[in-house]
């Protein structure tokens, strides 16, 4: 029996895009909890578009975690909940999602709430899922 994920999806409305001031603190954030960790991790912040703002890549970070990290913070901002919930649905026997466009099944991937309104994702790659998805929610939480 496949077991049916209940939507997280963030009922906040899409704000003003995430600027590069605060995009480099979460960046920062991040990198510390990576380094904490011993993790070599490719950060990235997108703003309330899924366009790219900012992205901080570790100096021994494999090549393949930049696209991962900007396609989990695409994927968070575009469908307004953590990459973490596609992870967990595969995981329940709901591979459908995974026809979506954009849609990636692994941690990571974090929407970005500021009063209210969601300005941006942060995306992590580097690690293992759930250290992708600590490192991401460290960043997050530097947001004001």
């Amino acid at each position: 029996m496949v077991k049916k994920a209940k939507s997280p999806q963030l009922p906040h409305p899409y704000g003003a895009p995430i600027d590069l001031a605060a995009a480099k603190r979460l960046a920062q954030a991040a990198v510390g909890e990576a380094v904490r960790i011993g993790m070599n991790a490719v950060i990235a912040v997108v703003d309330a578009g899924g366009h790219l703002v900012y992205l901080e890549r570790s100096d021994r970070a494999q090549v393949a975690s930049v696209e991962v990290s900007i396609h989990k913070a695409r994927c968070a901002v575009a469908y307004k909940r953590p990459t973490r919930f596609f992870e967990e649905a595969v995981k329940g026997g709901s591979v459908h999602s995974l026809s979506l466009d954009g849609v990636i099944a692994v941690d990571g991937g974090l929407p970005l709430v500021q009063r209210g309104r969601i300005v941006g994702a942060i995306g992590v790659s580097g690690g293992l899922s759930e250290e992708d998805g600590r490192v991401a929610a460290a960043g997050a939480a530097a947001l004001p």
